[in-house]
């Protein structure tokens, strides 16, 4: 896929998605930096169909787990059953056996179903009963929790939030987006038509590509400037880990390709940080939000000035 092929995923998603575009493109550079995607918003703003459209744009499969108590890990993962005939064992995937797989009110579901996600997410593969299969790439895990709805939740630990490269919110769309929405869906759903715009093997090459995109020294500083700043905040318990630091120089390198940019600038910074970085911090009880906290620290720190190509 050529970056030209990036934006038709854009927009292509956007025959579906309405008024959203930063928020798509932050999940077309995720997928590019190889990382997963934590939505959070109330139910019906789309994040279904955003997942599925994307999947049906690269056309790549799709698969969807409704989180749920009594959900467990081999729903996930899938299983060893017993083949009667054959006489032997066989393995049954699970549905994260996929390209995009939408997680749906992760937080739903109880601890080690959760954590039954950590392997996928991290290594790309999936261990069971001794035996390691890897997933194809590319593997996107685009997981959804209700934030104002607590009832029956089981939060998500930190391991497993520090797994997301981005946490995001599509919100309620304008006034004049709503009216797009209700002549868009008038006669049938957009997302039935939609057609793809590339193939997982042009993504793939994607995924090496974007590696090249240069940055600046200076800005490796400001970025670690940032992350540090979080760990010698007296309102945050525990700040930004290297594994932090790391996924926000990723997403910044995949962000600026997105942009169709061989370097990143300081702007690349400021707008990956807070859904980078907000979500991986542990705060005081009564102090402000991750995102709140992310964005002081940018305006405390001083944006550095350069030429920023090579």
């Amino acid at each position: 896929m050529s970056r030209e092929g990036l934006k038709a995923v854009g927009d292509n998603i956007e025959k579906v998605i309405v008024g959203k575009r930063d928020v798509i493109d932050l999940i077309l550079a995720a997928i590019v930096a190889q990382g997963h995607v934590l939505l959070e918003d109330v139910p019906g703003t789309g994040k279904t169909k955003l997942a599925k459209a994307l999947a049906k744009s690269i056309k790549g499969k799709f698969s969807r787990i409704q989180f749920t108590p009594d959900l467990l890990p081999s729903d996930v993962t899938g299983l060893n059953y017993y083949n009667q005939k054959e006489g032997e064992f066989r393995f049954k995937p699970g549905p994260v056996f996929c390209h995009v797989l939408l997680a749906d009110e992760i937080n739903r579901a109880a601890p080690r179903t959760q954590s039954s996600l950590l392997e996928c997410m991290e290594e790309k593969q999936v261990t069971t009963e001794g035996e390691t299969r890897k997933l194809e790439s590319p593997f996107l895990v685009v997981a959804t929790q209700n934030p104002i709805e607590n009832a029956g939740t089981f939060p998500l630990p930190e391991a497993q939030m520090d797994r997301f490269l981005m946490r995001l919110s599509l919100g309620m769309p304008e006034r004049e987006e709503e009216l797009q929405i209700l002549e868009r869906f008038e006669k049938e759903d957009p997302l039935d038509t939609l057609g793809a715009v590339t193939t997982v093997e042009e993504l793939r090459r994607d995924q090496e590509e974007y590696k090249k995109v240069y940055v600046h020294p200076e800005l490796k500083e400001y970025l670690i400037d940032i992350c540090e700043r979080t760990r010698n905040t007296g309102e945050i318990l525990s700040g930004v880990s290297p594994r932090g630091t790391i996924a926000l120089y990723q997403a910044v390198r995949a962000y600026a390709y997105i942009q169709n940019r061989d370097f990143a600038v300081p702007e690349d910074i400021k707008k990956l940080a807070v859904p980078v970085l907000s979500h991986r911090l542990i705060l005081g009880g009564g102090f402000a939000k991750g995102d709140e906290l992310i964005a002081r620290i940018l305006n405390e720190i001083p944006v550095p000035t350069e030429e920023w190509g090579r």
